[in-house]
C-alpha cells in the first residue's frame, strides 16, 4: 500500500521528474513488483510523456531557477525516446536505481545494457510519485564497474537555495559511495536479478497522463 491506495501488477503510476523545483518530465510507468522493500516500475521507451518545453538545446539542469519563469515552463507533449528501463525504488532510500535495456531487442526481449544509479528525493502521493533529481548520479556496467556523472553540475549548486547546502551534498555523495559498494560486491540489485525482464505481453504503451496543474513541486506533505 502507499499512501493508502492498493498498486496492482501492471497498474499505472506518474512519474513526475523535477529538477530544482521545476518539472522536466511526467512520464507513466506500470508496477512490476511491490513489496515491503521497494517498489518496482517499467518505463517503456515510446511512452507518451509530457515534457518541458525549453530553449533550443537547452537542460533544465543548466538553467539556474532565479531565471526559469516564475510559474515554470509550459509542458509539450512528447515520447520516452530512451531505451526501456526498471525502476526499482527503495523504501526510504535516496536513491533509485535503473536497469537500462537498448531500443534493440533479441525476440521480445529488451537487451539489457547496465544499470543507471539516480540520486534523488521522492514523495508518492497516490498514484504520483514526485522525484528530486540530486544531479550527482552513477553510472553502472554490466560488468558492474562504476563511474560518477555529472560531478562537476552537483559541485557547482552546493549553496544554491533551489538545491543543497554542502552537509547535504556530503550526504548525497555518501548515498551514493553506499550503493556503489553493493555493485562491488554484486548484491542486489546489480546481482544479476530481472536483468532478462521482458513485460508481459498484454502491456502496450500507456496513454498520456493528465496534464499537470502546474510545473512547480509541490512541498508539505
Amino acid at each position: 500500500m502507499i499512501e493508502g491506495v492498493r498498486i496492482e501488477l501492471g497498474q499505472t503510476l506518474r512519474w513526475n521528474f523535477y529538477f530544482g523545483g521545476h518539472l522536466s518530465t511526467v512520464s507513466p510507468v506500470r508496477v512490476v513488483e511491490h513489496t515491503e522493500h521497494g517498489l518496482l516500475l517499467w518505463l517503456a521507451t515510446g511512452s507518451p510523456v509530457w515534457r518541458a518545453d525549453l530553449p533550443d538545446g537547452a537542460h533544465l539542469r543548466d538553467i539556474p531557477p532565479e531565471d526559469r519563469p516564475v510559474n515554470g515552463y509550459p509542458l509539450r507533449v512528447d515520447r520516452w525516446r530512451q531505451g526501456s528501463a526498471l525502476i526499482y525504488q527503495p523504501i526510504g532510500a535516496a536513491h533509485a536505481v535503473w536497469w537500462l535495456f537498448s531500443k534493440k531487442r533479441l525476440s521480445r526481449r529488451p537487451l539489457f545494457q547496465g544499470w543507471y544509479v539516480n540520486l534523488e528525493r521522492r514523495v508518492r502521493r497516490g498514484e504520483d510519485i514526485d522525484i528530486s533529481d540530486l544531479e550527482l548520479d552513477i553510472a553502472v556496467a554490466s560488468d558492474r564497474s562504476w563511474r560518477w556523472k555529472d560531478e562537476r553540475s552537483f559541485t557547482d549548486k552546493i549553496g544554491h537555495p533551489a538545491y543543497w547546502t554542502a552537509e547535504e551534498a556530503a550526504a548525497i555523495r555518501d548515498e551514493g559511495h553506499r550503493v556503489a559498494q553493493l555493485a562491488e560486491t554484486g548484491r542486489f540489485p546489480f546481482d544479476g536479478s530481472w536483468c532478462d525482464f521482458a513485460p508481459p505481453s498484454e502491456w502496450s504503451l500507456p496513454e498520456l497522463p493528465a496534464k499537470p496543474t502546474t510545473s512547480l513541486l509541490r512541498t508539505g506533505s
